[in-house]
């Protein structure tokens, strides 16, 4: 997916920024609807246990490593977790937003790009959280997992409620690893440093963080990435164009001509074929 992306090299073509007001307006919308989807999709209880025992035996079948076992591991220090259950509070929605900001300000011709990207894979999760009511691996008991935010802190999430804002039952796909993959690739493609493939370090992290604190399974972040993937196969970032006041590439000189005996002028061979003849 990466490569796909990062096809073109050269500057991007100059963008003038879409108006502010607008944009501020438009991506307000658009996070209250996907919000309020999310609670339409609420209270599906039933359906979201019976297709949490068809993603764990799927992962079974497929040989994932249990989301148990990572969260053992990071439990063996609290540090760590606490660290863990901190990111995965904080940094999600906070992230985004300083995101789009600077894309916004610093790269205009990407930024239309990256909200379309963002918008249709918000749509594509709020499709799935509609069709495919999920609990996640904390409140689903056979998994063995525990919500480490509510034994180390900070807690996120309470007793599930059908009538809740948060609809706790969203967990196909996790947009945690979505968006945190959209901010990392974003990064990449439009920055110039050499230091950006650390932007990679942000959705490592977060596959980490809902994993072990028992919000996600491995499939919810799969899911995620292979929606962003299909969607980043049709919407490519902007091409790179030349920059205007490059130079224009010199034309080869050609040689002169050398005159022939009798005042016919001639031109000298080329030399591949010179060298042709030299060859034999």
């Amino acid at each position: 997916m990466l490569k796909r992306v990062l096809t073109a090299r050269k500057r991007p073509a100059l963008s003038p920024r879409p108006p502010l007001v607008r944009e501020l307006l438009l991506v307000t919308a658009l996070y209250l609807a996907y919000k309020f989807g999310r609670r339409v999709a609420n209270g599906q209880f039933a359906d979201a246990y019976d297709n949490a025992h068809l993603v764990w035996d799927l992962e079974r079948a497929l040989h994932l490593p249990s989301e148990g076992w990572v969260q053992d591991l990071l439990m063996h220090s609290e540090p760590v977790i606490r660290f863990i259950n901190v990111y995965y509070a904080t940094v999600h929605f906070p992230a985004m937003l300083v995101f789009l900001v600077w894309m916004y300000w610093r790269r205009p011709g990407h930024y239309l790009w990256v909200r379309w990207v963002l918008t249709w894979l918000t749509a594509a999760a709020l499709v799935l959280h509609l069709l495919v009511p999920l609990a996640p691996p904390r409140l689903f008991r056979p998994s063995g997992l525990l919500d480490t935010g509510r034994i180390f802190g900070p807690a996120v999430y309470g007793k599930p409620e059908a009538d809740s804002m948060a609809n706790q039952f969203a967990a196909m796909p996790s947009l945690h690893v979505g968006w945190a993959l959209v901010i990392a690739i974003a990064l990449i493609v439009s920055c110039r440093s050499r230091l950006r493939w650390l932007w990679l370090l942000h959705p490592a992290i977060t596959v980490l963080a809902v994993v072990s604190t028992g919000h996600h399974y491995w499939m919810d972040g799969i899911v995620a990435a292979t929606f962003l993937a299909l969607i980043l196969a049709v919407l490519r970032p902007p091409r790179r164009a030349a920059p205007a006041d490059a130079p224009p590439t010199p034309a080869p000189a050609e040689r002169p001509a050398v005159a022939a005996v009798g005042g016919t002028p001639r031109t000298e061979p080329a030399p591949t074929a010179d060298l042709a003849h030299r060859d034999g």
